[in-house]
C-alpha cells in the first residue's frame, strides 16, 4: 500500500486487523508493483440551525436554514477520503531505493441531472530514491509537510467530520477548518532523513504559485497570479519510540513569501489596487500516544497570513485596506482526540477540535469568522480484514465578530473498503 494511505492507516484505524497491510502487490522483473487505494461512501443527514435570521458567517463550516426556512440535508458522499486508486512500483539499483507513486481519485458525490459532471482528482504523482543510510529524496506533487501529520492522525479520516451534509463536494472536511489547516497536495523536492533512533527530520521546497481567489487577491495575465519572491518552505521534525506506551511527537512549520493581486468587482471591489507583499507562516505541535487499545492525540497550531481552512497560502489570512497596504489576520487552533477499541474490534472514538480567526488591527467587526468548533463522536467497526463499516455525529458551530452564529450537526453512515 502506498506511503501515505499507510500513514493514515496507521493514524487513524489505529487497529492492524481491520485494515489490509499492502495492496495488491505483482512482481514485474526488476520492479514490484503495488496497487492500492480505498472505496468508501456515506449517508448523511443533516440538520441546520433554525429560525434564526443572524446565521451568516463568512468561512464558517456550520450548515443552516435557507431562505426558505429548509433546515434539513441529504447527501450520499465521499467522506474525507476520497475513493482512491494509486500505483507504486519500488525497486533497488546501485544501492539506491527506487520509487515512483501515481494515484487517481474519483469522486461518489455529484449533483449534475446525469451524474457525469465532476472532474476526478489527480493527487500524486511523485518519485523517489535513497538509501537507509542517508536518507531520501521526493520529487512531485504529495501531501504538504506542514500539517500533513495532523491530517493523518484525524479519526475522521476513515469519516466524515464537517461538512458531510453538503451534497456535490468532491470530499468532506473532515477536521479541516475544525482543528487544523489543510497541508493541500503540492509540488515540492523534499529531503528526509534516515530514522535515527526514533529521531527524523523532513525539509522541502514548494510550489510558491499555488492558490485561487481569495481574501481580496485575485490572479490574473496581468499581475501573473500569485508571484512569489522564492519557494515555499515546508519542514518537520518528530520523535518517535515504540514499547507498552508508544507514539510520536512532531512539530512542523512553513513560510510563504506572498504578493498581492488586483482588486475586483468580484472580490468585494472595483479598479486595480496592485500589488502589496505578505507573509504566510505558521508552525504546529503535536502528539500522539498509544498504550494498549486506547490512543490519545494533541495538536495546535498557530500562523499568520493563512486563514483557517482550505488553502494555507491565504484564504481569509489577510485584511485588504488600500491599494499599499495588507494585513496578515492571526489564526490558531488545535484537537484532542480520544480512541478506544473494544474487544469486538470497533473503534470508539470522540474529538474535539477549534480553529480561531484573530481581525488584523483596525478591522471592524463584520461577519468575518471568528471559530468554528466541532465535536465527533464515532465508531468503526471491521467488518473484514479490508472492510469498515462506520457510524459518525458531528456537531459544528461557527461564529463570527459580530456575533452571528450558525449551529447545525449531522449523521453520517456508511463503509470504507482499503485494498
Amino acid at each position: 500500500m502506498n506511503n501515505k494511505i499507510k500513514l493514515a492507516v496507521a493514524g487513524a484505524v489505529l487497529s492492524a486487523a481491520s485494515i489490509a497491510n499492502a495492496g495488491i502487490i505483482i512482481p514485474a522483473g526488476e520492479w514490484t508493483l503495488d496497487i492500492n487505494g480505498n472505496v468508501n461512501a456515506f449517508a448523511s443527514f443533516g440538520k441546520g440551525e433554525s429560525n434564526d435570521t443572524n446565521t451568516t458567517v463568512s468561512g464558517g463550516l456550520a450548515n443552516y436554514d435557507d431562505a426558505s426556512g429548509e433546515d434539513k440535508s441529504y447527501a450520499i458522499n465521499t467522506g474525507l477520503l476520497p475513493a482512491w486508486l494509486g500505483f507504486t512500483g519500488t525497486t533497488r539499483q546501485n544501492d539506491v531505493d527506487v520509487s515512483f507513486t501515481i494515484s487517481f481519485q474519483p469522486n461518489v458525490s455529484d449533483n449534475s441531472g446525469t451524474g457525469d459532471s465532476m472532474t476526478p482528482l489527480n493527487r500524486q504523482a511523485f518519485v523517489t530514491f535513497g538509501d537507509k543510510s542517508w536518507g531520501s529524496f521526493k520529487l512531485g506533487k504529495d501531501l504538504g509537510v506542514f500539517a500533513g501529520t495532523a491530517i493523518l492522525n484525524d479519526m475522521t479520516l476513515l469519516g466524515v467530520g464537517a461538512g458531510g451534509y453538503y451534497s456535490g463536494g468532491a470530499t468532506t472536511y473532515g477536521g479541516i477548518g475544525t482543528g487544523y489547516i489543510y497541508p493541500a497536495w503540492r509540488g515540492q523536492v523534499a529531503y528526509t532523513t534516515p530514522n535515527m533512533n526514533g529521531f527524523q527530520a523532513t525539509i522541502a521546497i514548494t510550489n510558491p504559485d499555488q492558490g485561487t481567489a481569495g481574501s481580496g487577491i485575485t490572479p490574473t495575465a496581468a499581475n501573473g497570479g500569485y508571484y512569489a519572491d522564492r519557494f515555499g518552505i515546508e519542514g518537520q521534525v518528530s520523535y518517535s519510540w515504540t514499547g507498552d506506551v508508544a507514539g510520536k511527537v512532531w512539530a512542523s512549520a512553513m513560510n510563504y513569501d506572498r504578493n498581492g493581486g488586483d482588486r475586483t468587482a468580484a472580490n468585494g471591489g472595483a479598479g486595480a489596487w496592485g500589488r502589496d507583499d505578505y507573509t504566510t507562516s505558521a508552525y504546529d505541535l503535536g502528539a500522539t500516544i498509544t498504550s494498549g487499545n486506547l490512543n490519545l492525540v494533541a495538536y495546535y497550531y498557530n500562523a499568520e497570513g493563512a486563514g483557517t481552512t482550505l488553502n494555507a497560502l491565504g484564504s481569509d489570512g489577510v485584511y485588504w485596506t488600500s491599494a499599499t497596504n495588507a494585513k496578515e489576520r492571526d489564526s490558531d487552533g488545535g484537537y484532542l482526540q480520544a480512541t478506544y477499541v473494544i474487544p469486538t474490534g470497533t473503534k470508539l472514538g470522540v474529538a474535539y477540535g477549534v480553529s480561531r480567526l484573530d481581525k488584523a488591527s483596525g478591522e471592524a467587526n463584520s461577519t468575518l469568522l471568528d471559530k468554528n468548533e466541532r465535536w465527533t463522536v464515532g465508531a468503526y467497526h471491521p467488518l473484514t480484514k479490508h472492510l469498515n463499516l462506520v457510524a459518525e455525529y458531528n456537531d459544528i458551530q461557527s461564529e463570527a465578530h459580530n456575533g452571528n452564529d450558525a449551529d447545525s450537526s449531522s449523521l453520517s453512515l456508511g463503509a470504507i473498503l482499503f485494498f
